[in-house]
């Protein structure tokens, strides 16, 4: 099982026998069961009438069984001695691929459905509202550019790529806001909410929620991580309307991955396989591991089959080796490929079984509680045929800090029909490692407040920028530039400043060139 913090201490007591404490273990995992139960039958209970169907099917089947898997399952969920060498075709490296032609791209796309994963808030980035809607080019939003890519898309091929938001309760509403203003565009957009389970006392093991209404106290409630995308896209009734309609696969990739376009090579790949006989039901899209992403989930061979493998499941005395960039080479982008009907058997089959993540969190009152989370990438040992496709480094482009949206907000990259391309001036395909301190440059507003305009970055390795830094307008940054003003001190960069293999610190302004 994952856990995310590792804090549980055994105490010492009196020495029981093996049986007495198998005993006892067992004993008080039944009365929590029980327990827990009760306070879902009696939530469900209060909720209005018409409510109570999708409430049940949320708590009594889908929470309360990932509770009880969190109740049985103990130690690590991976035996690390047990992990297989990865067989020499378990990824495949996207330059080997076949480019499909115009007719045939056409074939393909009236068998994809794109999903986005639009659970999340813009919180972390000091904003409001779903993070999909934070502007991040020309004023464009992720949700923006995601529309205009699959437009592009559907008029270059005159076909109807469908998209779909995956939706948490904390983003639906403003979301279906927002894509009114798509309607006269030639994208068919359909979202749904993922599931909205309760948080868990840390001591108690029971839902701290007293009321089934999410909306009275927003804190009591969370939506359980995107591996729960599959259960709750068949329970709203689009799975069954999409393999009506004939769609054979799904792209899944998070919002705010900028590089998780579609891709024609992979879908060649899943509906006109090399051998007809193989067909890959799911498929991980991993890129180079660097020094920056060692955190990174990873691929393994396990018990003959692949999945993936996350930090949190790594016993300490191997998370070095986890974190090597030799031992491991790829990580995942959480671009994942899945077959339609594999998703539907798997689930009628009930064998969809994705590690638990344990996410400790510490409320605004001080309560401890506990979320009990899955990942979509995790479901890849549940299919038939999984592999991975080492894709380039451009299908990996996630804005998950102002650091992030730096890179995609200068002329590193040219925006073209919704889709962020390296410009061609970049002499070598890696972006810039670029590290902006939290105190100063954390939130979107503080961000942007410290650039009269983005700086020019076409030729930079590395740029950390600490304390209180502003720029001026047209400063060029080259090769590695570090930027250090200490507690209390102010660098200003002036203007048209050219810094190429510098450190500053102290408290100064850089004379005018």
């Amino acid at each position: 099982m994952l856990k995310v913090d590792d804090d549980d201490k055994k105490v010492r007591g009196h020495a029981r026998s093996a049986s007495e404490n198998r005993d006892f273990r067992e004993a008080t995992k039944r009365d929590a069961l029980n327990q827990l139960r009760q306070e879902l039958d009696n939530l469900i209970e209060d909720a209005p009438a018409e409510n109570q169907p999708k409430l049940k099917s949320e708590l009594s089947n889908g929470f309360a069984k990932l509770f009880m898997r969190f109740l049985e399952e103990e130690g690590p969920s991976v035996n690390w001695e047990s992990i297989e060498r990865l067989p020499g075709d378990a990824v495949i490296d996207y330059n080997t691929l076949k480019t499909p032609t115009t007719d045939l791209i056409h074939q393909m796309l009236s068998k994809l459905i794109v999903v986005k994963l639009n659970g999340g808030l813009g919180t972390s980035m000091g904003c409001h509202g779903p993070k999909s809607i934070i502007s991040v080019r020309n004023n464009l939003t992720f949700l923006d550019l995601t529309v205009q890519q699959i437009e592009h898309l559907n008029k270059t091929y005159k076909t109807n790529v469908p998209l779909v938001l995956m939706n948490s309760f904390n983003t639906d509403e403003d979301t279906e806001k927002v894509i009114r203003k798509y309607k006269n565009l030639n994208v068919e957009i359909h979202s749904f909410n993922q599931s909205c389970y309760p948080r868990i006392n840390k001591e108690t093991l029971l839902p701290i929620a007293k009321s089934p209404n999410f909306e009275d106290d927003l804190e009591a409630w969370y939506p359980p991580g995107h591996g729960d995308f599959y259960q709750s896209f068949k329970n709203c009734g689009l799975l069954r309307k999409f393999l009506d309609k004939g769609r054979e696969y799904c792209f899944i990739s998070n919002i705010d991955n900028l590089g998780a376009t579609v891709d024609f090579n992979i879908l060649d790949l899943l509906l006109n396989p090399n051998h007809k006989d193989i067909k890959h039901e799911f498929v991980m899209e991993m890129t180079d591991k660097t020094r920056a992403d060692v955190k990174g989930g990873t691929l393994i061979q396990y018990e003959h089959k692949l999945r993936l493998l996350e930090i949190a499941q790594v016993p300490k005395e191997h998370v070095d080796d986890f974190k090597s960039v030799k031992t491991f080479k790829f990580f995942n982008t959480n671009n994942i490929w899945a077959k339609l009907d594999a998703i539907d058997r798997v689930l009628a089959e009930n064998k969809l079984n994705m590690e638990i993540i344990i996410n400790n969190k510490s409320l605004g009152n001080g309560l401890n509680v506990i979320q009990l989370e899955t990942a979509v990438g995790a479901a890849m040992k549940c299919f038939d045929g999984g592999i991975g496709v080492n894709v380039p480094r451009s299908r990996f482009l996630p804005v998950k800090k102002t650091s992030d949206l730096l890179l995609v907000m200068s002329n590193l990259y040219n925006l073209k029909n919704g889709s962020l391309v390296m410009s061609h001036q970049r002499m070598f395909p890696t972006t810039p490692l670029v590290k902006l301190g939290d105190t100063h440059f954390a939130k979107v507003h503080e961000f942007l407040g410290r650039f009269a305009t983005i700086p020019d970055i076409i030729e930079l390795d590395h740029l950390t920028v600490s304390g209180d830094v502003t720029f001026g307008a047209k400063v060029s940054l080259k090769g590695t530039v570090i930027i250090i003003a200490n507690h209390g001190d102010r660098i200003d960069i002036p203007s048209g400043a050219s810094l190429e293999n510098k450190i500053v610190s102290g408290n100064m302004r850089i004379l005018d060139h």
